[in-house]
């Protein structure tokens, strides 16, 4: 019998290359995005390589929709084995001049809209004892890093939220795990690298942060390479619950846990190079 994934965000980056992965397993293959053209060349895809398929576009912000959407998936599958959650948008720029208002609606996609997600199938994987639930983090759900606060703080509350859901989870046979990539080579940074006025007294820490991290994206695994390590989560019979993608989320992850604070702050200042 086929297994049954839903994967949001999945027409693009890695979502979209895992559900490349995955139907040529022959995973049946659910999911939605945004971006409905990409979703069009996504579904155009999966019928070349005659893998069974159910996507839709909308907005993760959309209540309505998400619920219609996961209705369906249940109604017509009777099981769910794994669902990835997988949606998320940046945020950059200094604290002090951050536009709140704007800051909500990064909460609201990658908080509620990951919760909402979950939330929506998790019943169906309790009636049915079994389930994965597999949810993108990042390198900055645990190491805070300057000029990301407000995204360092959603994936702070995703990691606070995954861990402890888990725990409640557990009894019913539903096996969760966190994905914390550093960087991985999309244009995913690049639609949120802004720099302030030039009168902005972070100027210029802020414009050698974007440099640095433009030039480390550069190097960075590419998609499918993400993909892969992502799958094995998947398909892992007991996955662990912090999973890396990348040599520099596993170095700077250890290093967090065993270095005091100021030694982590000196090493992350001088490897974005915005040393005062």
């Amino acid at each position: 019998m086929k297994k049954v994934i839903v994967i949001s965000g999945i027409a693009q980056g890695m979502g979209r290359e895992v559900a490349h992965i995955l139907a040529k397993k022959n995973y049946k293959i659910c999911g939605f995005d945004i971006d409905a053209d990409a979703i069009r060349v996504l579904q155009k895809e999966l019928d070349d390589v005659q893998a069974e398929h159910f996507l839709q576009s909308f907005d993760i912000t959309d209540k309505s929709a998400m619920q219609s959407f996961s209705d369906k998936v249940i109604k017509e599958n009777q099981k769910i084995d794994i669902v990835v959650s997988n949606v998320g948008i940046g945020f950059f720029g200094p604290f002090e001049e951050t536009d709140l208002e704007r800051a909500l609606q990064c909460f609201n996609i990658n908080i509620i809209g990951c919760a909402r997600l979950l939330q929506l199938f998790i019943p169906q994987m309790r009636r049915q004892t079994s389930g994965k639930l597999i949810v993108m983090s990042s390198l900055v759900g645990q190491i805070p890093f300057p000029f990301e606060s407000i995204y360092s703080a959603s994936k702070f509350a995703i990691e606070g939220l995954v861990q402890s859901l888990r725990i409640e989870v557990k009894p019913f046979n539903i096996q969760v795990a966190l994905i914390e990539p550093a960087q991985v080579s999309t244009n995913f940074a690049a639609k949120i690298h802004k720099l302030p006025a030039e009168s902005s007294p972070y100027y210029d820490r802020v414009k050698r942060f974007i440099k640095r991290d433009e030039d480390l994206i550069k190097t960075a695994p590419k998609p499918e390479d993400a993909a892969k390590r992502i799958v094995t989560v998947i398909e892992a019979d007991k996955p662990k619950l912090f999973n890396q993608v990348d040599f520099m989320s596993t170095v700077f992850l250890f290093l967090n846990r065993i270095l005091p604070h100021s030694i982590r702050d000196f090493i992350l200042v001088n490897h974005m190079k915005i040393k005062v």
